[in-house]
């Protein structure tokens, strides 16, 4: 199967499956469930109540349960009678929150899967480093911090600014740059209160973020896509593109390390999504995660390459889809732009949207009163429209600054264009067109 293959083939007849196949899929978001019906794969998802659209995840599964995703001994007692009348072939994740549980209920049931030590491994970000170290891979200093003494003396050590995080999987979530003795207190005391797997401080890496998107089966690693990304001060990323033309020069090393570092942290299948950081000394490993990629990645590695991870991680598993036996190349580009509000406040009113529907440009909106489950709400709906805009918010609603992933929760606009630089430009006119008025808070 080619790239133009994957791209073009939208029948159902000729995509399904050749018999009914089973799985169970824990956590994650609708989007790799999509199209699961079609394929002819009857999936049982088992997620948290609150953190997924019912509705659309029925229209893709035949049975929905929730639970505590993260407790092996209740997906246990979710999963083994369904197991036991019809078997599943796979049990699935691609949220960090279930991969450790996923991996023991997988051994518990004598299913294949990612071993809970490969995860426990990628999760912890010390384990992460120790594992490269031993291996000689994207050298970087770091220590886990007991206190703020210790975080200063890691300080004057590096001789320069550190990066101050949780020391697990939510480290995106609570990034710090430290400089000095004041901000590493701050840092210390903010993160030891987040409380996710004590305080990780590595030296500051210059240069810009581009992120893996990888696929493996057995063993073998693809890269599916490169994404380029913009952040703001406080490390949020609010413009993902693909296919990244900063990290074209370094294509043969970042396709080398990323397999040498899934290689060493044992990974052998599934999605993966690592960040680097494009340094003037080569690439180096930001963070890995055995997970699809959030902020709709995967969607703009599909609309740029035509192979969907999203679809891949139901079907390679399954031996529906082969992987491609290299690295798909780029056919256009596509980016995605988060909206952000002037302040933090209450929102009054929105403008600009009425022009939209003008162009013939597709307008989503959450209903009032409504809260989206994640970041993307509408992704996969919007098909194949080369431009489209999501706003999540609605006046009386409340906004907030930019400064976490969890604040890009305003809505988005996305665009498929023939380049990587055409799509971004297109979403920067898109959501310079669109005007939040708020009421800041006192």
């Amino acid at each position: 199967m080619t790239a133009a293959d994957t791209a073009a083939d939208t029948s159902p007849a000729l995509a399904a499956a050749p018999r009914p196949r089973r799985i169970a899929v824990v956590g994650g978001r609708p989007a790799p469930v999509h199209g699961a019906r079609e394929l002819g794969i009857d999936v049982v998802l088992v997620h948290t109540e609150g953190q997924f659209d019912r509705a659309e995840a029925e229209e893709h599964c035949s049975t929905v349960l929730t639970g505590d995703i993260t407790d092996a001994g209740e997906l246990l007692a979710l999963l083994q009678p369904l197991h036991e009348e019809q078997p599943f072939e796979r049990i699935l994740t691609t949220t960090e929150l279930a991969a450790v549980s996923v991996g023991e209920l997988n051994e518990k049931l004598g299913l294949p899967g990612t071993p809970p030590e490969v995860s426990r491994i990628i999760q912890d970000k010390s384990l992460t480093r120790q594992a490269l170290d031993r291996h000689g891979l994207s050298p970087v200093r770091h220590r886990m911090i007991r206190d703020t003494e210790d975080a200063v003396a890691f300080l004057a050590e590096v001789g320069g600014p550190i990066v101050m995080k949780p020391g697990k999987g939510a480290g995106s979530l609570h990034i710090n740059m430290v400089d000095d003795a004041g901000a590493a207190a701050r840092a210390f005391r903010e993160i030891t209160e987040f409380g996710y797997g004590g305080v990780l401080a590595e030296e500051y890496l210059e240069g810009p973020v581009v992120s893996v998107e990888g696929f493996s089966h057995q063993g073998r690693h693809i890269v599916l896509g490169i994404c380029e990304y913009r952040v703001n001060e406080h490390f949020v990323e609010w413009e993902c593109s693909v296919s990244s033309d900063l990290a074209a020069p370094f294509l043969p090393e970042l396709h080398r390390l990323n397999a040498d570092i899934l290689d060493a942290v044992g990974l052998t299948d599934g999605p993966s999504h690592s960040e680097y950081v494009l340094t003037p000394a080569g690439p180096r490993l930001l963070e890995t995660h055995n997970r699809l990629s959030g902020s709709g990645i995967p969607e703009m590695v599909r609309r740029s390459t035509g192979w969907d991870p999203a679809r891949l991680f139901m079907t390679v598993p399954l031996g529906i889809d082969e992987l491609p036996e290299t690295a798909p190349e780029p056919l256009r580009g596509a980016a995605i732009r988060f909206l952000e509000a002037p302040a933090a406040g209450v929102l009054t009113g929105i403008e600009g949207l009425e022009e939209f529907a003008a162009r013939g440009i597709p307008v989503r909106r959450l209903a009032p009163g409504a809260k989206a489950p994640h970041m993307v709400p509408f992704l996969k709906g919007l098909g194949e429209a080369a431009e489209a805009v999501v706003v999540a918010k609605n006046p009386g609603d409340r906004v907030a600054a930019m400064d976490s992933l969890l604040a890009c929760d305003n809505g988005y606009v996305v665009a498929t264009a023939p380049t990587r630089a055409e799509a971004v430009a297109r979403c920067a006119e898109l959501a310079a067109a669109i005007t939040f008025r708020v009421r800041p808070e006192a």
